[in-house]
């Protein structure tokens, strides 16, 4: 076996049990961060602060027997869960966390991510009709058709910031922005981006990685007032375990693509001591943020939540990406 094959087996499994330690205990920090907000204790018997619940947590969901429904297809039923983990898996194979932390850093770094990422929509779809289950259908079809409108205005975003930084190395993108805070591409008429719009484009960013991961108040898919619990309805055990893990994965993916593009990656903001731990601090008050907006604001509609999309971010986006490519034509 050559090195190169063993090295990314070695960061496949560190990423595996990364993602898993991130879905434990970031669903353990929202049921107290949730249990803040809404004024009550959250998990707080099993260990010193309910830090034992998430194993606990596992362990049952792992003994729990998979029940397959009569009439469902069992290849996809199957499938659907795996599916919705892989893409998760395999892209924090490419994320940089700092200079020297990264499994494989590619020169297309960004279009590997969002090859995977596009294909979280097919594991909703197939979960949702393999079900044969009316209420997981309509979720998935919901889920699919959010999936699609946000992926465009995330996609135009990034290529702004890719067309500013003039390559799609995640490794450079951040190399770029190290000199200061004042470099970081969030910032308008400063660094790199001579581009006012920037934090219009962050905000775009980080809307459609808010709806992308079916989080609160975009979380049309799940909706459990209308849809039993959405396109996992039919499913227990393990299979809804991995489309949890899924999530809280996809949302540290999405944080960590946030913090690359816009927040200037590993770099410390008073240009001392960049490494790993800057970037986990500005990923982990991200996913506080992600947290904080699920048990603030109230579930919006699944018109209301298309309409943001097609009518207001795609056409800010465009404009934005027009208005940086003068920007870089004239400077």
């Amino acid at each position: 076996m050559s090195l190169t094959l063993l090295n990314v087996i070695v960061a496949v499994v560190i990423a595996i049990a990364f993602a898993a330690a991130n879905a434990a205990y970031l669903v353990w920090a929202e049921r107290r961060g949730a249990a803040r907000i809404q004024r009550r204790p959250g998990p707080n018997i099993n260990g010193p602060f309910g830090l034992l619940q998430p194993p606990l947590d596992g362990i049952k969901l792992m003994a729990k027997q998979l029940l397959i429904p009569g009439g469902a297809d069992k290849v996809l039923f199957i499938a659907a869960p795996v599916l919705a983990m892989f893409p998760a898996i395999m892209s924090f194979v490419t994320i940089p966390f700092s200079d020297s932390i990264v499994a494989k850093n590619m020169n297309v770094g960004i279009l590997m991510i969002f090859a995977f990422a596009s294909m979280g929509g097919m594991s909703l779809l197939f979960a949702g009709w393999s079900s044969r289950n009316k209420y997981a259908m309509m979720s998935s079809v919901r889920a699919v058709s959010q999936a699609v409108a946000y992926e465009i205005p995330m996609l135009i975003t990034t290529i702004t910031v890719v067309m500013i930084a003039g390559s799609m190395d995640l490794m450079e993108i951040v190399h770029q922005q190290s000199a200061s805070i004042l470099h970081w591409n969030i910032f308008p008429l400063l660094g790199n981006s001579h581009n006012i719009l920037m934090p219009f484009s962050f905000l775009i960013f980080f809307t459609c990685t808010l709806a992308e991961t079916n989080r609160a108040p975009f979380d049309l898919g799940e909706a459990e007032s209308e849809l039993v619990a959405g396109f996992h309805t039919e499913y227990g055990s393990m299979g809804f375990g991995l489309f949890f893990m899924g999530e809280y994965a996809n949302i540290v993916i999405g944080s960590c693509m946030t913090v690359i593009l816009f927040l200037g990656g590993w770099s410390c903001p008073f240009g001392l001591f960049p490494g790993v731990w800057w970037f986990l601090l500005k990923l982990y008050l991200l996913i506080a943020t992600f947290i904080w907006i699920r048990w603030t604001f109230p579930r919006t509609t699944i018109y209301g939540l298309l309409n943001l999309s097609w009518k207001i971010l795609i056409p800010l986006s465009l404009f934005n990406l027009l208005f940086t490519a003068g920007l870089i034509k004239v400077f």
